[in-house]
């Protein structure tokens, strides 16, 4: 899939969609869109005013639904739970819970997170399943 054709069904094709599949190169594409639209906004901001701050703020609240929805394809086309995405957030809750208690606590947990956070930058670059699995059918032939 094309930078342009990711870009167009992220965003207007399957907008709203969690069922089905992702490739990688329609996951990896959408968020080089996303980090390069951030440089942008970002860049404006500072370039002309801080005033354009709404700007950021409308494009990173307008990434947040097809973000999530192309993870969950993404982590189908691995024959994954589109929830596994949320799986560092309990880490991250307990580390923060434990932060000001106990330093030891909120360091495992904060290593917990991180290994999760690895494990789904993993789940992320590996290649999807080849044959259909139980999210939909194979996107590769």
């Amino acid at each position: 899939m094309s930078f342009i054709d990711s870009i167009k069904t992220c965003l207007i094709k399957k907008y709203f969609s969690f069922s089905g599949r992702a490739s990688r190169s329609e996951f990896w594409f959408f968020y080089l869109f996303v980090l390069i639209g951030y440089i942008v906004c970002l860049t404006l901001m500072i370039a002309i005013s801080f005033n354009l701050f709404w700007l950021m703020g409308l494009f990173i609240l307008g990434m947040i639904i097809p973000g999530f929805a192309v993870t969950a394809r993404r982590l189908h086309d691995v024959n994954k739970s589109g929830w596994f995405q949320l799986i560092p957030f309990p880490a991250g809750v307990l580390e923060a819970i434990f932060a000001s208690s106990s330093e030891s606590l909120e360091m495992l947990f904060l290593i917990i997170g991180i290994g999760l956070y690895f494990y789904l930058l993993f789940l992320y670059c590996v290649d999807g399943d080849k044959k259909n699995n139980r999210f939909g059918k194979n996107i590769y032939v």
